[in-house]
């Protein structure tokens, strides 16, 4: 039942959803709770709400650091785990590469979101995590070419 990619996006949306779309029941329960618990804990949604109405040094006084560092390997891992169950082919070489360096990348962001600015611009606990997700991607993904690259080089 549908893609890799519908599983992914829908772990996008809430973590653990693609696991259940994928007949994982056990893991789908399991990262929905983690991510419903870590959500509350470091109060994620307000810092949302905060961020997106431009309230971003609210935000960054709202949100619990402590729980907020534990949400980009557990959001990361449900996208990664929910594409590779889901696709159609089943062994993708280092697939977990991008998407490993993206959750390191997005927890670098949470550490760095109290104080790091562009252009004076403090993009708080919210932005500047979810901009470092696609650095992470990018970097991970350069990574993996050159790895499958220099692995099946003939």
């Amino acid at each position: 039942m549908g893609s890799g990619l519908e599983k992914a996006l829908w772990s996008i949306a809430i973590p653990g959803f693609g696991q259940l779309m994928n007949k994982r029941y056990l893991k789908g329960i399991i990262l929905i709770t983690l991510e419903f618990i870590i959500n509350v804990k470091a109060n994620i949604n307000t810092a949302i709400v905060l961020s997106f109405l431009g309230k971003t040094h609210q935000a960054v006084e709202e949100v619990n650091y402590q729980w907020l560092m534990f949400y980009p390997c557990v959001y990361l891992f449900s996208i990664w785990d929910a594409y590779k169950d889901g696709s159609e082919e089943k062994e993708k070489p280092l697939l977990f590469l991008p998407y490993a360096i993206a959750a390191y990348a997005e927890t670098i962001g949470v550490i760095y979101s109290k104080v790091f600015r562009i252009y004076g611009v403090l993009l708080g606990p919210i932005f500047l995590p979810m901009a470092c997700i696609f650095v992470g991607l990018f970097t991970g993904s350069i990574i993996r070419y050159f790895a499958l690259k220099t692995i099946y080089k003939k």
